[in-house]
């Protein structure tokens, strides 16, 4: 078993995925992270992007196994890279071009603020798909897991 954070501005007491934000780097659904102090720095975002609520880390057990069974439809990417790029892109723009992808789950870096600053250059056709993948080959990003369906979100266990 995997412990994985959730960081929030509330309780959650039932995971609901239309409640949770689209455009995402994976898609609409359910985010955490293997870090403890990642999720605690989510948490203390969205509390002041939302103003109101309080910071609150959430912490569920996830059984690791799944991933490599034939039960769950996993995507993971080890780090940057073309395929990554992409896929973040597709899903930040999916209100737009109604891209969903088909994965329960989904594991990868984390698109920080200098990744969407160079996405944002690559889809203006300031740098070529090349230069995208080479200005984030080198960045030390943390993992996040993406859980986008009912199925998944039932192998979560609340801590």
């Amino acid at each position: 078993m995997i412990t994985l954070y959730h960081g929030s501005n509330t309780d959650i007491e039932k995971i609901e995925l239309s409640l949770c934000s689209p455009d995402k780097d994976f898609g609409q659904g359910f985010y955490l992270t293997d870090i403890e102090e990642q999720a605690l720095q989510m948490a203390k975002r969205r509390t002041r992007i939302a103003g109101t609520g309080a910071p609150v880390v959430l912490e569920y057990a996830f059984d690791e196994s799944l991933l490599n069974g034939t039960v769950l439809n996993v995507k993971v990417f080890d780090k940057p890279c073309r395929e990554w790029a992409l896929f973040v892109m597709a899903n930040r723009e999916a209100s737009q071009t109604g891209f969903r992808h088909e994965h329960d789950i989904v594991i990868g870096p984390v698109a920080d603020d200098g990744v969407a600053y160079q996405l944002e250059r690559y889809a203006r056709g300031m740098i070529t798909l090349e230069t995208l993948v080479e200005e984030l080959t080198y960045r030390n990003l943390n993992r996040q897991y993406f859980f986008g369906t009912e199925l998944s979100i039932s192998k979560l266990l609340r801590l």
